[in-house]
């Protein structure tokens, strides 16, 4: 192994959402010494969302991605590098050991490792043409898959029927392709949405021509003579031919540098409010942690808010401080021309009232969903509503709750209880 001649630093590991706004908030709160932001992609910093939509349908340029140039990161004296992996941490030697045998030492360590898409466990798994999306180079594989498709008349099949899933089959169905949808459960996205908004979004994606299959079991997936995909067989036995299969069924965080160090994880790095881990030397941010709530549960967000709020909390820890990230978790899809802006967290809702331009009224696609816990607002879903959406995020963060009635009556002026 070599040795990192560079003074001890603080070293990132991640070069997503969560590193860079780890670093950023370093700087911007006082920290003077090294700063050192690892990258395994061959890329700089990249916003991720357009992934999906725009940057598959070829809508933007690859400048358009960009989150942080490097020269950018250079100013403020960020060291990045990218195409590097990380093998292993020594706690006991505040040491990041490096791919290539390189060892760099640390004052301070943050584990910004993101998250991995689940795999698809099934024969025929691997072969050409199933694709997962997480990545730049992902995203640009399913757009030249796409573009085989159009040329040779072939259907896409996506597997889940969570938001990437939904959002590339609107991206598909907008370049013209016949697309289906599998999903396993009963209906669509039915971890987030109340089953309502999940009706909601079903007729949606009817509308634009995609087939959804509920309750789809797959057993494995076909392959022609070129060994590439051709269809997916189900447990019912009949085939759904395809020219292209992309799995979102799900991810998982990457916690295995963590956990291989002796870190606590479940499902996740384990970290406080403030993306403390069991070690004081060592924070984590983003897609790879395991929030610890009051209660003792734990709390996983997959966001570009939780990534950005993660980042500034673990900054803070390092530099000896308390900021807690504590407000209103909010996420956003976009879905052919409908924004779904969603506030808070729905689960365990046992009622909710409808605010569209008629009380109770969806059918416009425009509304907002209001979730109800006892009498307590607990989280909203607005459809193509952005004034609804920041409006509920105020009254979440205030703990200000109206009744299933204000909030279903479009008359009633929810901005006033907020006025002390």
């Amino acid at each position: 192994m070599s040795a990192e001649a560079a003074v001890a630093g603080i070293v990132i590991v991640g070069a997503g959402q969560a590193g860079v706004m780890t670093a950023e908030a370093l700087r911007s709160g006082g920290f003077e010494g090294a700063i050192t932001l690892l990258g395994d992609e061959a890329y700089g910093p990249y916003h991720r969302p357009p992934l999906s939509k725009a940057w598959m349908a070829g809508e933007i340029e690859a400048a358009q991605l960009v989150m942080r140039a490097p020269e950018m990161l250079a100013r403020k004296h960020i060291d990045l590098r990218t195409g590097v992996t990380v093998k292993g941490i020594d706690r006991d030697a505040k040491n990041v050991i490096l791919g290539d045998g390189t060892i760099l030492p640390y004052t301070g360590l943050v584990l910004a490792t993101g998250s991995t898409p689940r795999a698809l466990t099934l024969p025929g798994g691997d072969a050409p043409g199933v694709l997962a999306l997480r990545t730049r180079d992902d995203a640009s594989a399913i757009a030249d898959r796409l573009s085989s498709c159009i040329e040779q008349q072939r259907p896409v099949v996506v597997i889940g029927g969570g938001f990437i899933g939904l959002e590339v089959a609107a991206t598909a169905r907008k370049k013209g392709l016949a697309v289906t949808v599998l999903e396993a459960a009963p209906r669509l996205l039915g971890r987030v949405l109340a089953p309502v908004l999940s009706d909601w979004y079903a007729g949606l994606h009817r509308s634009h021509g995609v087939q959804l299959m509920l309750g789809a079991q797959v057993a494995a997936i076909e392959t022609g003579a070129d060994g590439a995909v051709s269809g997916l067989k189900l447990a019912d036995g009949s085939v759904v031919p395809a020219g292209l299969v992309v799995v979102g069924i799900g991810v998982s965080a990457n916690d295995q540098l963590a956990q291989a160090a002796g870190l606590e994880c479940d499902r996740g790095i384990v970290v406080d409010a403030c993306c403390r881990t069991s070690d004081p030397l060592i924070v984590a941010a983003g897609d790879c942690t395991a929030r610890r709530l009051p209660d003792g549960s734990l709390l996983r967000l997959e966001s570009v808010q939780n990534a950005t709020e993660q980042g500034k909390s673990a900054a803070a820890a390092l530099l000896g401080q308390d900021r807690p990230f504590t407000a209103t978790p909010w996420f956003w899809s976009d879905q052919y021309d409908k924004k779904l802006q969603m506030a808070g967290l729905s689960m365990g809702a046992d009622d909710w009232a409808i605010r569209g331009k008629m009380n109770g009224d969806m059918a416009a696609g425009t509304f907002t969903v209001y979730h109800f816990k006892g009498n307590q607002l607990i989280a909203a879903d607005s459809v193509n509503a952005s004034k609804d959406h920041l409006l509920v995020r105020k009254l979440l963060d205030a703990g200000v709750s109206p009744t299933r009635e204000q909030a279903g009556d479009v008359g009633f002026d929810l901005a006033s209880l907020l006025v002390k």
